[in-house]
């Protein structure tokens, strides 16, 4: 039988048992275990104020996670973590894309702790986290929002086939907005694959967004069968981009914000390179389509941890990688 590690509620029993006087011997035979694993935890985690199994565990951890690095963390594997910081990967998608190509098994905590250090030592791999204690909130704001949008489908109505994410072609869009209201940046997200098209606008203005998503899908197509809308009024004109593409179009609920989760989700994402703080007039198209393009180029757990490009090759047979320069909008 291979050794399992004890567990927190072992250790509580350990503990409890110590504290009454009781035996090793009959701790062991209460436990299960052998002789020499309750002498060794004993041993070795055991403080000035004795056995605690708070404290035992912690200790158990901070062995394991040293030996974890000492056996692992050699010079190529760093390198190898550079480069995916330096993508602007996550710790979590590192750790399962180098899982997958059976380079390495390190836990995505080992990957934050080289970060830490490699911080601490005036390095600059954290400022390549996406997270920077903000998040990005979608503002639903007033009732105007819910209304003046000619014939509005609910989502209710948007084909189950749709809901399940069981074919490639059904798309979330929504904007962003700069700050003061300045600029913005039209956002479109494929349900099955999770790619993400984007484009940079002046304003929100219902026709300017229109000409931008028509730009950015046109090349595909093919493979748009629904588009799924927020209520805002810059969308008004969503029934020129249905006959355009050749799609239906649906609404989500107003302040049902989880309806389009992967495009909220994904807005969130691009304000690392784009943030609240910043107006986003005169953004170029290059810089817009370069952020996206880093996001299409991250693992993503929900795929197995293959990139959103390469699940929309397997899908559809398009390398939309040596296509993300073809949306350039002028």
């Amino acid at each position: 039988m291979s050794y399992k590690h004890l567990s927190l509620e072992e250790r509580y029993y350990i503990e409890i048992e110590k504290k009454s006087g009781k035996s090793t011997n009959k701790i062991v035979y209460a436990l299960g275990r052998s002789q020499a694993t309750i002498s060794r935890e004993l041993n070795r985690n055991t403080g000035k104020r004795g056995y605690r199994h708070k404290q035992a565990t912690r200790l158990a951890q901070e062995r394991h996670r040293k030996k974890h690095k000492a056996t692992k963390m050699i010079d190529s594997v760093k390198q190898q973590l550079n480069h995916y910081i330096e993508q602007d990967w996550s710790p979590e998608q590192i750790a399962g894309r180098l899982k997958r190509d059976n380079l390495v098994s390190l836990h995505h905590e080992t990957i934050y702790q080289y970060i830490l250090a490699d911080k601490q030592a005036g390095g600059a791999l954290f400022k390549h986290l996406r997270h920077q204690n903000k998040t990005y909130r979608k503002r639903y704001g007033s009732a105007h929002n819910r209304t003046g949008i000619p014939n509005r489908i609910d989502i209710d109505k948007r084909p189950e086939i749709a809901n399940q994410r069981k074919r490639i072609g059904d798309w979330e869009a929504d904007t962003i907005i700069g700050k003061n209201h300045k600029g913005a940046i039209v956002t479109l997200d494929e349900r099955q694959s999770k790619l993400r098209l984007a484009a940079p606008l002046q304003g929100k203005k219902a026709d300017p967004v229109k000409e931008a998503m028509i730009a950015l899908l046109h090349p595909i197509r093919q493979f748009v069968m629904t588009i799924t809308f927020d209520n805002g009024k810059e969308f008004t004109l969503h029934e020129s981009i249905a006959e355009a593409l050749s799609c239906d179009t649906y609404f989500s609920t107003p302040y049902h914000s989880w309806e389009r989760g992967q495009n909220e989700n994904a807005n969130g994402l691009l304000r690392q390179y784009f943030p609240k703080s910043m107006e986003l007039v005169d953004v170029a198209s290059e810089v817009v389509i370069e952020a996206v393009h880093k996001l299409n180029s991250r693992p993503r757990k929900c795929l197995g941890f293959s990139t959103p490009y390469e699940a929309f090759q397997e899908a559809t047979g398009v390398d939309m990688k040596n296509l993300r320069g073809y949306a350039l909008i002028t």
